[in-house]
């Protein structure tokens, strides 16, 4: 994360779909599944509802569509909230 984190504040559009990638395999390490339909209705919904909405960002940002900078920002927002998540739940155990 720390070396992403410049990358973030000088180009957040070049650098969410690495975050993203990042977070995916935290997530999935972490035992989230995030491709089972499943979860997004269980307990863990809001973790993998927040993680797949950035990372549709972070996919089309990867395709060149285009994509508003404030969703740019929420989705930088939403990662980092899961990132903090993730680094506490680990810190927990």
């Amino acid at each position: 994360m720390q070396a992403l984190d410049e990358d973030l504040h000088t180009d957040p559009a070049q650098a969410l779909p690495e975050l993203a990638d990042l977070l995916q395999q935290m997530l999935g390490d972490s035992g989230y599944a995030l491709d089972d339909p499943v979860a997004r209705e269980g307990e863990d919904r809001e973790v993998v509802a927040e993680y797949l909405a950035a990372r549709e960002t972070a996919d089309r940002l990867e395709r060149n569509d285009t994509v508003d900078p404030g969703d740019i920002g929420a989705a930088i927002t939403g990662l980092r909230a899961l990132f903090s998540h993730i680094v506490e739940e680990r810190s927990a155990h």
